[in-house]
């Protein structure tokens, strides 16, 4: 005999619990810190169109929202908006990673995002058990907008954001879901890129946090160098970064929208793969934290 005593069955599964308890001991202080903020979510890329990554983001947003966190969801639907335009026959076209937008673009823009997409993420999330409401940039006014660029069309710049109906929804308790279109300043309605529009609500809110799920880790400093993952970077060494070559023309809007948020006043911003379960989570609750966080402080 060894003198050793067969494990007992419900050790295991005890070890796990404790394991979870641990889980829960770590982030709570990061649930002091950010309970009763506002943390604004840019939703986009595979984690609106892959099943399972769908899941874990309504649960991420629920979870916030139970443990007094305040998530608004600003999603895209790039990918979605260029598979209704191949049925019929339109070739998206892009300039420094924004959609040139002509009239019927707009219109397949607009019906993609607001009549598809947005009901079906509240609808997502009303499931993981947090009540979500639906508005796009256009009701009460949320997003005014100036156009961007004559050659973009009716793509649009936010010059204005009310967020009378915004702050109204999260005071009853749900969770604003936006669909990125604004009224312009002329009487049209504009394509405003999501990463931009996101950016101006968590500033006009005084958000904590603003974050956007990618499909890539974060930014690197050479692109294509997979080693040069930037773990924390300051919005003035950023703005260094963005005259270099290593930055590539998808990730301009994006980046610029977070310097912008920075110099509002948002506390952090993060960018961040949402191809990784649970992203949201594991950034706001860990000390490690994931991909990319910006700052109005000083770079690693």
């Amino acid at each position: 005999m060894s003198g050793r005593s067969t494990p007992h069955p419900a050790k295991p599964r005890i070890a796990s619990t404790m394991g979870k308890a641990g889980i829960f001991s770590e982030a709570l202080p990061f649930i002091r810190k950010f309970r009763g903020t506002t943390v604004v979510i840019k939703y986009g890329g595979s984690a609106m169109v892959d099943e399972s990554l769908r899941e874990t983001f309504a649960d991420d947003v629920a979870m916030l929202h139970y443990v007094g966190i305040k998530p608004i969801v600003v999603h895209g639907g790039g990918p979605h908006i260029s598979k209704a335009l191949g049925q019929q026959g339109i070739e998206p076209q892009w300039r420094e990673g924004l959609r040139v937008t002509d009239e019927h673009t707009m219109r397949v823009v607009q019906a993609t995002l607001v009549g598809e997409i947005n009901p079906d993420i509240v609808r997502l999330i009303n499931k993981h058990g947090a009540v979500a409401a639906g508005v796009s940039g256009l009701d009460a006014n949320l997003f005014m907008a100036e156009r961007e660029d004559e050659q973009l069309g009716f793509v649009g710049r936010v010059t204005e954001v009310n967020t009378g109906l915004v702050e109204g929804l999260q005071a009853q308790g749900y969770v604003p879901v936006v669909a990125p279109i604004a009224r312009g300043e002329d009487g049209e309605t504009y394509n405003v890129n999501a990463d931009s529009a996101a950016s101006a609500l968590a500033s006009a809110l005084g958000a904590s946090k603003l974050v956007y799920l990618t499909d890539v880790e974060g930014l690197y400093r050479d692109l294509g160098d997979q080693d040069s993952l930037i773990s924390r970077i300051s919005a003035r060494d950023l703005r260094d970064l963005l005259e270099s070559d290593s930055v590539s023309a998808g990730m301009l809007p994006k980046l610029r929208s977070a310097i912008d948020a920075i110099d509002a006043g948002v506390g952090q911003v993060h960018i961040l793969d949402g191809r990784m379960q649970h992203a949201v989570l594991l950034e706001i609750f860990t000390p490690e934290g994931i991909g990319t966080m910006i700052t109005n402080g000083q770079s690693l």
